[in-house]
Formats: C-alpha cells, structure tokens, sequence
C-alpha cells in the first residue's frame, strides 16, 4: 500500500493490563510506541492505562477514537479468560466477533493440530470487518479496525505489529530535533528559554533539569517539523548562550 502524508496525523495510546496498574510488570510500550510514531510523522498526544475490564476499554476507545487520526492499544489479546480487548473492541463499534479463516491459518504456521486448543484459537478471533496485523513471531495476529489499532502487549511482539502495520498509516512530517546542554540549573535559563518560546512558537522549546558531579544542568530540546525553524530557534539559543555567558555543549541528536 502507498504510504500518505498529511500536515498533521495524532495518535492515542490506551495500555491495557491489571498487571501494569498493579506495578507487578513495568510498561515497555509506551516510550517504544511514542518514539517509533514521532520518527514517522505521527504525534502521540495522549496515553491512558486502564484495567482487563471491558466497560473500561469501550470507555477509553470511544472516547479517543473521534479526536485522533489513530487510536492503538496495547494487551489483552491473549489466550485467557482475562483478555478482553477483542470484545470490548467489537463492542466499541457494534459488531459481533468472528474467528477469521485467515487468523486461524496464520496459527496453523506455528501450532500443529493438537496444539491449537480452544484457548489458542481466541486469539483467532477478531471483531467483524477488522483487518488482520502480522504477527511473524507467534502468528496471532493483531488487527485493526477503522482507526483503532489493536497491538500485543508483549513488547517484542508488539513491535513486530508495529512495523507491520506502519505501511497502512497516513504519516505527517517527521519531527526534527536539536538538543543543548547547558551546564547551568534550569531556573538560570528559564527567563531566555520563555523569550525564545515566545519568538519562535512554531518550534517546541523543551528543558529538562538533570543533576551530575554535584552540580544542577540542563538539557534543552528544540523540536520542529520545518528544518530552516529549527535552525534559526537553534541559531537564537546559541546567541542566548553566548550573551549570558552559559557554558553550553551540543548533543547528540
């Protein structure tokens, strides 16, 4: 399929899974996913986390669907009875849950006869009308339907999905970025950093404090989508540095 481009494509990100809730698994995902779409040209603006239960899904997927080129989820599609995501996303649209022929042949690559028992076979299931997403590692395939993107939990799978499904998505400008290290704390350079905000609004100015050798920095970020605004906002921080006598190195972008 031809990729598409389009000034700006946004996404969600509802992370499914009582365990990452419950602090006994630490979410790999969302950092992957906010990094991957940013290198394509898709922006994450929001991310939710909430529970196996399927009222809960239904909430959080409607409530997204309509204010964002894409929604993606992550878990709750496994075999067991507290895998919920397939239905609740059948029932986010109104429609019933088949098991797909074509799911079920992508498991027959990995599980012989005797294998793929009646609790591997829900993963063939899938909500009506959903396109299939490709799952080279365990073959259960993930999906989507309209502008939901429904992903694995495990993270090494789901990236499998992700790259998979990426071909399919309208993508925006990718973000570029310049980062600086000040070596000075973030309240020094907070009064130039809101000037320079203020100048060049169509770049992100971001500071992020950091502490090493006893001593307060900053890192700043600039992020565009325009080259040429990019650079002059970099140009300007340069000037900004030098005019407050900040000891500044560049970092590696």
């Amino acid at each position: 399929m031809t990729e598409q481009y389009s000034p700006s494509v946004t996404a969600a990100l509802v992370v499914i899974g009582e365990e990452i809730l419950s602090g006994r698994t630490r979410d790999e995902n969302i950092g992957y996913i906010a990094a991957y779409l940013t290198r394509i040209g898709i922006a994450l603006r929001e991310v939710r986390v909430v529970a196996d239960v399927e009222a809960e899904i239904v909430a959080a997927v409607n409530a997204l669907r309509p204010r964002f080129t894409y929604v993606f989820t992550t878990g709750g599609i496994g075999p067991t009875h507290d895998d919920v995501t397939t239905d609740a996303i059948a029932k986010a649209f109104k429609v019933e849950v088949v098991v797909d022929a074509e799911a079920v042949a992508a498991m027959r690559q990995r599980f012989s006869g005797n294998e793929l028992t009646p609790a591997r076979l829900r993963m063939a299931r899938v909500p009506k009308g959903a396109q299939l997403i490709d799952n080279a590692i365990s073959r259960a395939p993930g999906f989507m339907l309209e502008n939901v993107i429904v992903l694995a939990g495990v993270p090494r799978i789901m990236q499998v999905m992700l790259d998979a499904v990426s071909p399919r998505l309208a993508k925006g400008c990718p973000m570029l970025a310049r980062s600086i290290r000040l070596d000075v704390p973030e309240g020094d350079a907070a009064p130039g950093l809101a000037e320079l905000q203020a100048a060049h609004p169509e770049v992100q100015i971001g500071s992020y404090p950091f502490f090493e050798n006893k001593r307060l920095g900053t890192y700043v970020v600039l992020r565009a989508v325009e080259a040429d605004k990019l650079e002059a906002a970099a140009a300007a921080l340069w000037a900004l540095i030098a005019k407050e006598g900040f000891h500044a190195v560049a970092g590696d972008d």
